[in-house]
């Protein structure tokens, strides 16, 4: 088995780096929401505020499905290479204009809407960034290296996001000043463009867009006298349409990690608020324990990756995450302390239903000429939808039939998810040598 390259590691870990540095940026107001609403929204009753905080939340994910129409033909059309340094730039933008945006109390409303519209921004500059960097390095590796090197491109954005908590800590209990993190932010992404110039472009790509060129080529001399137009070879052979439920199944896994994270991160904080008097500066610490330790274990689950098949290790997740889901409501009814809540938090994440390890055998049922586009676009649905149902209908759901009303959602979505990671298994066993890619070892034979 051949191990990776000096070029693709360096690739790896330009993409890991930068995607770090998105993360960083689009999290450090995510974890200091608690904060920087009070200073950029209207100050209002408990319930209203819930719903400012959920808006502010979803803002980074409603137009997420339009840019991913953007940044997959970017990444379709002219090449995975652009689409993440152009991501980076977008980012560091954001950062800027944020780093120098006057409060609410200074410019009024003015300052919502633009902190609206950066959110925005930085939404779809995350949603190009993560899901650019994860083709590229599924297009570039082979198994087994390729599912742990693709799974830690999703650890660098979960390592974004604990840089961003420690920021907020150190903002709320020593008084650091939460706009020089996002200059330090804005510099740092403009250094990582300048440094993903020395990415190339994956091989893949290359290859195809070689053979669209010859096929347009030959259909050009073929051309004579009356003689119909031929249809054009790459139409046929890389426009393939996608199937209708592999697109489905693949929103269905992805559905996961939005409740994951909004349960583990937003939904406790009116509880630890209520139940247990934690201020704004005690729940940024909270979850940055939580993180700590979810990170941990993302890893394990990575270097796991390795050794066993990555579907296997989501259908053992899935069904423990069923479990937990199921029993939630009754938990929280007893929980008496903080460590309780912490405890509930970190099992969340660590049984987490999403993508990680098996991304890049997601990725790899679509083909090259429409995967940027396909994936990109199913992942932000994904992100838009979900983020909504679960910021607000939680709200409400909670509101109406206490903890038990979370259940609405969170058994359908397991369910759900294990059903998508049953069909892509099925597609394995039938085809375990995708034929949008070249032929490659299975994971057994490689690992062997």
């Amino acid at each position: 088995m051949t191990r990776l390259t000096r070029q693709q590691k360096e690739a790896i870990g330009l993409l890991q780096i930068g995607t770090f540095l998105e993360y960083f940026d689009l999290m450090l107001y995510v974890h200091m929401a608690v904060l920087l609403n009070e200073l950029f929204f209207p100050k209002t009753d408990v319930h209203t505020a819930s719903l400012l905080t959920a808006f502010a939340f979803c803002s980074t994910y409603v137009l997420r499905p339009f840019g991913a129409l953007f940044f997959g033909y970017i990444g379709d059309n002219i090449g995975r290479k652009t689409t993440v340094i152009l991501t980076t730039t977008m980012m560091a933008i954001s950062c800027m204009i944020m780093a120098n945006l006057p409060t609410y109390a200074q410019i009024g409303v003015t300052a919502a809407w633009v902190v609206t519209a950066c959110r925005m921004v930085q939404g779809l500059s995350s949603l190009g960034e993560i899901m650019g960097a994860e083709i590229y390095v599924t297009e570039i590796t082979k198994p087994p290296h390729q599912y742990p090197a693709v799974s830690f491109i999703s650890i660098a954005s979960n390592f974004g996001s604990l840089a961003a908590l420690c920021v907020a800590a150190l903002a709320t209990h020593y008084g650091f000043n939460w706009r020089m993190a996002f200059w330090i932010g804005a510099c740092i992404a403009l250094v990582g463009s300048v440094a993903r110039t020395r990415l190339r472009e994956t091989p893949e790509f290359l290859a195809l867009k070689e053979k669209i060129k010859r096929a347009r080529s030959e259909q050009v001399n073929n051309i004579s006298g009356t003689k119909k137009l031929p249809k054009m070879r790459h139409q046929e052979d890389w426009k393939e349409k996608i199937p209708y439920s592999t697109s489905f199944y693949y929103f269905l896994v992805y559905c996961g990690w939005p409740l994951t994270f909004y349960l583990a991160y937003m939904y406790f904080i009116p509880v630890l608020k209520t139940k247990f008097g934690y201020s704004p500066e005690d729940i940024i610490s909270h979850n940055l324990w939580v993180a700590f330790v979810t990170i941990f274990v993302a890893i394990g689950w990575s270097w796991m990756s390795y050794y066993i098949y990555p579907l296997k290790i989501l259908k053992v997740r899935g069904f423990m995450a069923l479990i937990l889901m199921a029993l939630l409501p009754f938990l929280l009814e007893v929980s008496s302390s903080p460590i309780h809540i912490f405890i509930l938090q970190t099992l969340i994440l660590s049984l987490h239903l999403g993508g990680v390890p098996a991304d890049s055998i997601f990725i790899k049922r679509f083909p090259v000429y429409r995967r940027f586009t396909a994936t990109t676009f199913l992942y932000a649905l994904t992100r838009a939808v979900m983020y909504i149902i679960t910021s607000f209908g939680v709200i409400y759901l909670t509101e109406w039939f206490g903890f038990y009303g979370i259940l609405i959602i969170t058994i359908p979505i397991c369910i759900g998810f294990l059903a998508g990671v049953y069909h892509f298994e099925k597609l394995e066993k039938s085809s375990p040598q995708s034929v949008f890619t070249p032929a490659e070892l299975t994971h057994d034979q490689a690992a062997a």
